[in-house]
């Protein structure tokens, strides 16, 4: 048993590919991420050049994997509860800066305990996640005012702008949001919601990879809000998913907001896995 650890995106997809994929809503940030790297071809390095890894076990099967993208937390699969301790010990000794981790509670308390040992930075809750997957679409009753459109070019300043509201209210730390903003628009991956016009509410969906695609994010500005447009919204892009061929529709949720929690639940998405993001304070 032990860690294979690259910078090399394509090894990494020729060595844990398979695992990512053959179980895509419990690794759907990690493809997604990797989807997102191999349409852009980052050339980074140094520090902020991600690292990706994968556990074998000793009959050659790939049982775990992460990817880290700083600045970023390292993302893990759900992996093998031993294995944790050796790859903090990996990362630590190579004096590679983590600036926490995003796994199910198990996996990612047990990595942080590891990284403490061998550190001694400790970790406190940044967030309790829930993922969620689609059932079957139930649409809002009543439909809001309004209609969905595409997000398109001339959207880039409010598409950025609503992009990084919504990061400083969820508390997600600083992004390039012009960047993200680039990439979705140049495969649709953003949508509004419009009423007389105006756009009122946002969301996101991901490339589809393995069947699966993930809605999010989803904002609705201050102003907007308790009108039912985020409802819609949301059901739009879910719609535009299923007709783009995805057999699994997924979002997350943040357990501290019970709204998001009830309105996903009323458009018929039900209870996947829960996820921890612990941040390392040193």
């Amino acid at each position: 048993m032990a860690w294979f650890i690259t910078g090399d995106l394509a090894e990494y997809h020729a060595a844990a590919g398979g695992f990512l994929r053959s179980r895509p809503a419990e690794n759907t940030v990690l493809l997604s991420v990797l989807e997102i790297l191999r349409a852009r071809g980052d050339a980074v390095s140094g520090d902020a050049a991600p690292l990706f890894g994968w556990w074998r076990a000793d009959n050659g099967n790939v049982r775990g994997a992460f990817l880290v993208t700083p600045p970023h937390p390292v993302l893990l699969t759900p992996t093998p509860l031993e294995s944790l301790e050796p790859l903090a010990r990996i990362l630590a000794d190579a004096g590679r800066p983590l600036a926490g981790v995003n796994a199910e509670p198990a996996a990612a308390e047990g990595f942080a305990a590891a990284w403490q040992q061998h550190t001694g930075v400790a970790a406190e809750t940044s967030m309790r996640q829930r993922l969620l997957r689609l059932g079957e679409l139930v649409l809002p009753a009543p439909e809001p005012r309004g209609r969905p459109r595409a997000a398109h070019a001339a959207d880039r300043d409010l598409l950025v702008a609503w992009l990084s509201a919504f990061a400083l209210e969820a508390d997600v730390g600083d992004r390039d949001h012009e960047a993200t903003v680039d990439d979705r628009l140049s495969y649709g991956g953003l949508a509004l919601w419009e009423v007389d016009g105006q756009p009122v509410s946002l969301a996101g969906l991901t490339r589809q990879v393995a069947g699966m695609a993930r809605v999010g994010p989803v904002y609705t500005p201050p102003q907007s809000r308790r009108h039912g447009y985020g409802a819609g919204v949301t059901a739009a892009v879910t719609r535009r998913a299923l007709q783009a061929g995805a057999r699994e529709v997924l979002l997350f949720t943040d357990l501290a907001n019970p709204t998001s929690n009830a309105l996903y639940h009323r458009l018929g998405y039900r209870p996947v896995q829960d996820m921890l993001v612990l941040h390392f304070t040193g």
